[in-house]
């Protein structure tokens, strides 16, 4: 079967579900408002231009799990999923998924942000099959930790080659449907890549190679 994939964050969401989760902790009073907004944003600012150290980052983000148990954990997950995330889901998204599946194609969304953030988005948009940065639990707790591979820039590409080899699949006719220029190495490995209401340096790297360049966020879709 062919595989469409998808990232998830400004992709098939019109918003940063990473940084979005660090604004809500924000606000729940959950961590030290100003400092670790402060730090959210540089951290923001370093992914979109293609800087940021994704250990150092982790080590900041994964740290509140750690310091909550997982029901309370949960339960804040779906004030988050409500106020923050169900608006970022614009019908273009859910058309473009509900497509490939009317094909028979196999969804896949592959993301930098961890599990703990991604799974019920995952779940509501239908999509069974996700890649994502995985947090170390232990005794059902997370520990502030990463475990394996960070699902970001060319660990997109390991963590798909090992699940491809797990699960039987090739890319073959393959899709990946990404906003960033951070995605450039997996883009480069499939039959169709699309940049998706893409940054700068992406949509230069699309209209140079003759990708499609598609908008899912604003009302009228622009092409390549």
């Amino acid at each position: 079967m062919t595989l469409a994939i998808f990232d998830l964050d400004n992709t098939l969401l019109g918003g940063d579900s990473d940084y979005l989760w660090g604004q809500f902790l924000v606000e729940k009073g959950v961590v030290d408002g100003e400092s670790y907004e402060r730090k959210n944003q540089r951290y923001y600012e370093e992914y979109k231009r293609g800087e940021l150290d994704i250990f150092k980052f982790l080590q900041f983000s994964l740290q509140p799990l750690s310091e909550h148990d997982p029901d309370t954990l949960d339960s804040w997950h779906r004030e988050f999923m409500q106020a923050k995330v169900r608006p970022l889901i614009s019908d273009a998204s859910r058309k473009l998924i509900a497509s490939h599946a009317e094909r028979g194609d196999t969804l896949l969304i592959i993301t930098a942000t961890n599990q703990f953030v991604t799974a019920p988005i995952a779940r509501e948009l239908g999509i069974t099959n996700l890649l994502a940065t995985t947090p170390e639990q232990v005794d059902g707790r997370y520990t502030g930790r990463v475990e394996g591979i960070p699902c970001y820039q060319d660990g997109k590409v390991k963590r798909l080659h090992v699940w491809m080899d797990e699960h039987g699949y090739n890319l073959d006719g393959s899709w990946f449907y990404s906003d960033s220029h951070n995605d450039l190495a997996l883009l480069q490995e499939v039959s169709h890549p699309v940049a998706v209401d893409p940054d700068d340096s992406l949509r230069e790297t699309a209209m140079r190679n003759g990708w499609p360049v598609i908008s899912l966020h604003n009302n009228s879709p622009v092409e390549a």
